[in-house]
């Protein structure tokens, strides 16, 4: 499956500046004068330090990384678009309205879920409003929101051309009016 576009949910920075704030203890800790912290809570420490935040960075990526794949070429899988383990399938994407919402004249329902799960959107990341066809809006966790919406559209099947919206259901609206 070829991957057109994937944003990393989480990264190993925190582990390695935790890693190097202990490392900086340690050897204030055998040089500066005074009584020595005991080796095995130094190595307790650092197991279960690091070991938090080892657990933290590993789950954030399994949870947010979001992937854009655009199928194989002899048509055996869709195209999808991915955040942690919930899929969604291109075609189930209102492109109409996702160019609508890049243009500022669509936004998303109050409300909306966040795809991937969560009741708010992880730090550093904005929420890219999408209708699905069966009316529902959802929320696409996204550092890079022009990013994902190119590759959503590049991947979309029928993008080349201007897709029709699926017919409203009455009561269906947001509460945008959209």
């Amino acid at each position: 499956m070829a991957e057109e576009y994937v944003e990393p949910g989480g990264s190993w920075r925190p582990f390695w500046l935790v890693a190097g704030a202990m490392v900086l203890l340690l050897v204030m800790d055998l040089v500066l004068p005074g009584p020595d912290v005991p080796p095995l809570l130094w190595a307790g420490a650092l197991v279960v330090v690091l070991g938090i935040v080892a657990a933290g960075a590993v789950s954030a990526g399994r949870v947010w990384t979001v992937r854009v794949s655009a199928g194989r070429a002899d048509g055996e899988a869709e195209p999808v678009l991915a955040v942690g383990r919930e899929r969604v399938p291109l075609a189930d994407v209102d492109t109409a309205h996702l160019r609508a919402a890049t243009d500022g004249e669509a936004g998303v329902d109050a409300g909306a879920p966040i795809l991937g799960g969560g009741w708010s959107l992880p730090r550093g990341r904005t929420g890219l409003p999408l209708r699905l066809t069966d009316g529902r809006t959802v929320l696409v966790p996204t550092r890079d929101p022009s990013a994902l919406t190119r590759a959503l559209l590049a991947a979309a099947p029928g993008a080349g051309g201007e897709t029709e919206a699926p017919p409203r259901l009455p009561g269906t609206e947001g509460t945008l009016g959209t």
